[in-house]
């Protein structure tokens, strides 16, 4: 196997998984309409269902391909985990009992929207003592309404009202 096959293969072990760890959004994704479920059976999702995973751009496993990296039609985007992915991986951790990991999944999957910069702006703000109550209300708000992170939302809510009886909140 000379070099370039090799590395195409690593590739699409990787991917592979990725996929089958939990990873990958395709507007024409079953899972996008609620109607895709997934099962124990299923796992992991780029064997046994790889028509399934698709990335944001709505590429399938097959097209990621170490030449299409060299050539530039495979960019960072195009391996992204989507949110159908995350999705059904958490469908799959329920069949398996991993609740906790299942809302995980979920939670990550509504990050997706939000850009990198300002997720760890926000976890920089849950840090005990970085943020007012109303800082974080704000936060969970902005979550809310322009990113339609209703768990993560929640959770910001939360670590506001359990900092506020804990005494971690910023000072004045």
């Amino acid at each position: 196997m000379d070099e370039k096959m090799l590395i195409e293969k690593v590739i699409r072990e990787v991917m592979a998984s990725m996929a089958g760890n939990a990873t990958e959004v395709s507007q024409n994704n079953c899972c996008e309409k609620a109607t895709c479920k997934v099962s124990l059976q299923d796992y992991p999702l780029a064997s046994k269902k790889p028509e399934l995973v698709k990335t944001p751009t709505n590429k399938s496993l097959n097209d990621i391909t170490l030449k299409g990296v060299l050539n530039g039609e495979i960019t960072a985007k195009d391996i992204k985990i989507s949110p159908e992915t995350l999705e059904m991986q958490a469908q799959i951790a329920e069949a398996a009992g991993r609740d906790a990991f299942a809302r995980n999944l979920r939670r990550a999957a509504e990050l997706i929207a939000v850009p990198d910069e300002r997720i760890l702006e926000i976890y920089n703000s849950l840090r005990p003592y970085r943020s007012t109550k109303q800082e974080l209300l704000d936060i969970a708000e902005e979550l809310d309404k322009k990113y339609n992170a209703k768990i993560n939302s929640a959770f910001v809510t939360e670590a506001a009202e359990v900092y506020e009886q804990r005494n971690r909140l910023k000072r004045g």
